[in-house]
């Protein structure tokens, strides 16, 4: 029968931990003699430090240290260390053979022995520079991270811990609440709510929101250090560490008092423009029958002087007030968006005369001499012509009021290119440099004084402003100063004479400005709206397109979004800031179709999304939607 057991062949004890330690590559491991003299070498030490054993052994380990360690006599204060304690461990700089540095976690050991005699000190050496790197740009980060939340002003942001104690401070914290850090860190956040809002335990709702919800938004009254209080929209969201422990809430808090007052105002103004446009509407009822009583009066044979003079003192009492009833609800109609004009090719002559026939009983009445110079051919403007005489009819019955009587008015027209230029001038009260500022304001009736001895609403210039915008021109006023009399000046696009290739009755075709950059795709689009019977200028750069632009208003522009220099989007901008640029119908034109893409375009403004290449299908859609084809 075989033997079953075969006695190994082992190397002894020391030589199987020789072999071990010699193995490990993770670490330099080696042996020191007494005073500090390499006396073993592993192949872990080979590797960090790049030194072959016969190259280091006999050679005192200060070799491994850098210059200013080395002056400081630190390998001698670790052995000395190691000694008295038993033990030294730290992290620091140490030397590679090729002169570069590594971050070492070193840790010596004093071996003693069975009678506690130093015999030596054992070494074990790490590279963590991998690890240090990190951690340095960890703290790099969290720094740029502080600096940055500590830089911003117009937001309060800091950290509270689990309970609502505030643990951090920034600038935009104390430049909205008032608070410096040391008046505010250590205390609970509840210091800035008001006394019924902590009746109501609204800051402890509010952390037990974000811990249930992951976040808590809400919009109050806060409380600043003087006692003021501000609104506020408030961002609470709970912060766990890795392990998924709470270590607190991040609160932003941002001032937000303004856009509340102005939010407000802008409430207040809309309930007031409705409540006009009520008015007005409901005005116009009473004013009915008293216009037909008139009529018959009129209409009675042989009055007695005295029935005549009191008919016509309330028909023209009667006029003035039908005018102030229609300002009133064409304001209201304007500031809710419900206005409405026709925009077709009319004779600026009709218009005028309209307008001077509506007027001249006011004229007549305060003597004035009213001088008109126009041309004599047949100027056509795109418009509506009774919003159009509105708004001449507005301006000279303000130039009459405030002229006293036996005064000089003066009406001018004039054409520039394709804009017709309108003024109207008087030598009356005239205007100082505070009224020019605020004559077209709503309710504003000019320098105090001279409006409290005329009758109105203040709302006539607002209303001519606003139907000259619309049309895309500009209105302005002018004057020399109080008592230098005043000159109100407006101009309108798209305007020109009846000899000029078209006749009186046939409306011009709708201008669409083509912007693209690669000339070949504008041009080709050109021909394309040309042939669908459309006015078209093109332009390959965003100035150029602008300076078209500001001659002659286009109804329709197509703008390439990816240009060089100055992008659709900024074009848009531009072109938005015009007067009359607002009821400009803009389509972005973009080889970029994806739904943000999309989303962007109308965030900024533009009224369609065409995607390159254009479908004639999409383009005819967009141009019946624009009111370019039937």
């Amino acid at each position: 029968m075989p033997d079953t057991y075969r006695p190994l062949v082992e190397p002894a004890a020391t030589d199987r931990f020789r072999l071990l330690v010699d193995a490990v590559q993770d670490y330099g491991i080696f042996m020191l003699d007494t005073e500090g003299f390499v006396v073993s070498w592993n192949s872990g030490a080979q590797r960090i430090k790049q030194y072959l054993p016969e190259e280091v052994i006999g050679r005192h380990f200060s070799m491994f240290y850098p210059s200013e360690a080395v002056a400081a006599q630190w390998p001698a204060e670790e052995l000395r260390r190691a000694a008295r304690d038993g033990r030294f461990e730290e992290e620091g700089w140490r030397l590679r053979k090729d002169g570069s540095r590594f971050w070492a976690s070193v840790v010596i050991t004093a071996l003693r022995d069975d009678s506690g005699a130093l015999t030596g000190y054992g070494k074990v050496t790490r590279d963590l520079s991998e690890r240090r790197l990190h951690e340095e740009a960890l703290r790099e980060s969290e720094q740029r991270f502080r600096l940055l939340v500590d830089g911003v002003r117009d937001y309060a942001i800091f950290m509270l811990s689990p309970e609502g104690i505030i643990e951090s401070w920034n600038n935009g914290a104390q430049l909205i609440k008032g608070y410096s850090a040391h008046e505010v860190i250590g205390r609970h956040f509840s210091m800035f709510y008001r006394q019924e809002d902590l009746d109501t335990r609204l800051p402890a709702r509010e952390l037990e929101t974000a811990l249930s919800h992951g976040r808590a938004e809400e919009e109050g009254w806060r409380v600043r250090r003087d006692g003021s209080v501000f609104w506020a929209n408030v961002v609470i969201a709970p912060v766990y560490d890795a392990t998924g422990q709470l270590r607190g809430f991040a609160k932003v808090t941002r001032d937000m008092t303004e856009r509340r007052r102005l939010h407000e105002l802008e409430s207040s103004s809309k309930r007031m423009s409705e409540f006009l446009a009520m008015l007005a509407h409901e005005l116009r009822n009473p004013l009915a029958p008293i216009r037909n009583a008139v009529t018959i009066l009129q209409l009675e044979p042989s009055p007695s002087p005295m029935v005549r003079s009191s008919r016509d003192m309330i028909d023209r009492q009667l006029s003035h007030m039908t005018r102030l009833v229609d300002d009133l609800l064409d304001v209201g109609r304007l500031t809710t968006g419900k206005i409405r004009f026709k925009a077709e090719t009319v004779s600026y002559a009709q218009v005028v005369a309209r307008s001077v026939e509506a007027v001249r009983p006011l004229i007549d009445a305060r003597r004035h001499r009213l001088g008109v110079d126009m041309p004599d051919s047949g100027l056509r403007v795109q418009g509506d012509a009774t919003r159009l005489a509105q708004v001449l009819q507005n301006l000279l019955t303000n130039a009459a009021k405030y002229t006293p009587e036996g005064g000089q008015i003066e009406l001018k027209v004039w054409l520039e290119g394709s804009q017709l230029h309108t003024s109207v001038r008087d030598n009356g009260a005239g205007l100082s440099e505070q009224a020019l500022t605020q004559i077209f304001e709503l309710f504003s009736q000019g320098d105090a004084q001279t409006a409290a001895r005329e009758s109105g609403l203040g709302i006539g210039l607002t209303l001519a402003r606003s139907l000259v915008e619309m049309h895309g021109g500009a209105l302005s006023a002018a004057s020399a100063g109080p008592g230098q009399g005043s000159t109100f000046s407006f101009f309108l696009p798209q305007a020109g004479t009846a000899g000029q290739g078209e006749s009186p009755d046939t409306p011009p075709a709708p201008l669409v400005l083509v912007v693209d950059d690669n000339r070949d795709a504008a041009n080709s689009l050109a021909e394309i709206l040309r042939l669908m019977e459309c006015q078209v200028k093109v332009a390959y750069d965003g100035p150029t397109a602008l300076a078209l632009a500001r001659e002659c208003l286009p109804r329709l522009v197509v703008l390439d979004i990816g240009m060089p220099d100055m992008n659709g989007y900024e074009v848009l901008a531009a072109l938005r800031a015009l007067p009359g640029g607002g009821s400009v119908t803009a389509a972005a034109l973009t080889g970029f179709g994806t739904d943000e893409d999309k989303g962007r375009a109308q965030a900024a403004g533009f009224d369609v999304h065409l995607t390159k290449p254009l479908d004639f299908a999409a383009l005819q859609e967009f141009l019946h939607t624009a009111g370019l084809l039937d």
